[in-house]
């Protein structure tokens, strides 16, 4: 399993981390989706055949949020 974080512009409450975290974990291959408000990122835990970091990033930004470096 690999792991990435993903730093989210954007999200202002509690139902910013639950719509960012919804859309990773519907995603095939993702296991674990941990998004913190307060440090504006989201750690995936993830099955690296199944899904990318740039499908994990197409997601986040299909709900309004913009992923950055």
């Amino acid at each position: 399993m690999d792991k990435t974080k993903l730093k989210i512009d954007g999200m202002s409450c509690q139902h910013c981390v639950k719509t960012v975290t919804d859309a990773l974990t519907e995603l095939p291959g993702v296991r674990r989706a941990k998004v913190n408000l307060r440090k504006a990122e989201a750690v995936v835990h993830f099955d690296a055949s199944r899904v990318t970091p740039a499908n994990l990033t197409e997601a986040i930004t299909a709900v309004g949020f913009k992923v950055f470096e």
